[in-house]
């Protein structure tokens, strides 16, 4: 009875505003920012187990990372080997169908008729943690669809890649003719595979027109969903439907290689590659067997060139979201020290006063 009445009528000590007591948390100046995320409140526990998935969080992404970027870097030697020999072949084969056409050659693939169906052949990643990069050539894709759908065209839909492969089984109003898998690095085999199925859609007459969707590379922090028509090989406008309304993509691909506005040129550091316009050429053979021997080639060069882009846009794209939850992790890691050593000096604190004040309270008085 003493000791409680005399440990309620004594006055407040200075010690009790010494800066670690647990009743005082505001922060020295009245609009400082708090040193942590007021969010954060929880038990000692409960943050420790924090910390720790976070750690482990950290270092999945960190490894992510770096695969990506040792990935990416021989994704982007691909890229920027393969293009001189694509955009050239293009634009030969381009000069020979123009030059035949005056000598009323007529060759499968350069074949303009009106259109009554298109085949889209959409190229979209194996896995996903990489930003909005799917995301991104699907709607591409998507938009493209209902663009076609509004002129009356029918669609076949060639997907090529896992995230696509899913994406196109959960919409039943597309046809999808086949779904395609790559492996980790496009080969030729896996382009000619897809090039045999475009050439059988269209030599069939089952389309009229054939386009290809994915994501062309521009640099590790910039990659752009873009169309280009495959077949035929026409100039721009050329391709109608039935009531004579042009049907091309807007900003083909196809077209900026061809036409003599588009500059063809690698930038690779600071070396640029420019190509000279192809010289007047007299064939010693057949020029249809020379057309019919090429055309292959510049389907299976194309689709090639279509996957080596999107894999090395994939990679970045992987290699950048990585890089920020990475850093996200790092800040969150911090945050969450913060709150845990607050928590913890607060508890060792509350226990120093509650021993003080015990003591105290058995201290005799004069």
């Amino acid at each position: 009875m003493f000791s409680s009445s005399l440990s309620t009528s004594l006055p407040p000590k200075p010690y009790l505003s010494h800066p670690l007591s647990p009743s005082l948390h505001q922060p020295p100046f009245p609009h400082s920012r708090p040193p942590f995320p007021p969010s954060i409140r929880c038990g000692i526990r409960e943050l420790r187990e924090r910390i720790d998935i976070v750690k482990n969080t950290h270092k999945i992404t960190e490894a992510m990372k770096l695969v990506a970027a040792a990935r990416v870097r021989r994704a982007q030697e691909a890229v920027l080997n393969g293009r001189p020999f694509a955009e050239t072949l293009v634009e030969v084969l381009h000069d020979i169908n123009c030059r035949l056409r005056d000598d009323d050659v007529i060759v499968p693939l350069t074949d303009v008729r009106p259109v009554n169906s298109v085949a889209l052949v959409v190229v979209t990643g194996d896995r996903g943690l990489c930003g909005g990069f799917n995301n991104a050539v699907l709607k591409k894709a998507e938009a493209r669809i209902q663009q076609l759908h509004k002129l009356g065209l029918n669609c076949v839909v060639i997907s090529v890649g896992k995230k696509g492969n899913a994406f196109f089984s959960r919409k039943g109003s597309v046809r999808v003719d086949r779904f395609v898998e790559c492996g980790s690095f496009p080969t030729v085999k896996e382009a000619q595979i897809i090039a045999d199925e475009v050439y059988s859609l269209f030599v069939t007459e089952e389309v009229d027109k054939v386009e290809i969707v994915y994501t062309k590379f521009v640099s590790l922090v910039k990659f752009d969903p873009v169309i280009q028509t495959l077949l035929p090989l026409t100039a721009k406008g050329e391709v109608r439907d039935v009531n004579g309304n042009c049907i091309d993509a807007i900003d083909d691909e196809y077209f900026r290689l061809t036409t003599k506005e588009g500059k063809l040129a690698v930038e690779r550091d600071v070396a640029v590659r420019e190509f000279a316009p192809p010289p007047i050429m007299e064939f010693e053979q057949d020029p249809v067997q020379i057309l019919d021997a090429m055309l292959p080639l510049y389907l299976n060069s194309q689709i090639l060139r279509g996957l080596q882009e999107s894999l090395a846009s994939e990679l970045a794209a992987r290699m950048a979201a990585m890089s920020n939850a990475t850093d996200n992790a790092v800040e969150l890691k911090k945050n969450l020290s913060v709150a845990y050593n607050r928590e913890r000096q607060a508890k060792i604190t509350g226990e120093i006063l509650e021993i003080v004040a015990g003591a105290e309270a058995l201290i005799p008085v004069d």
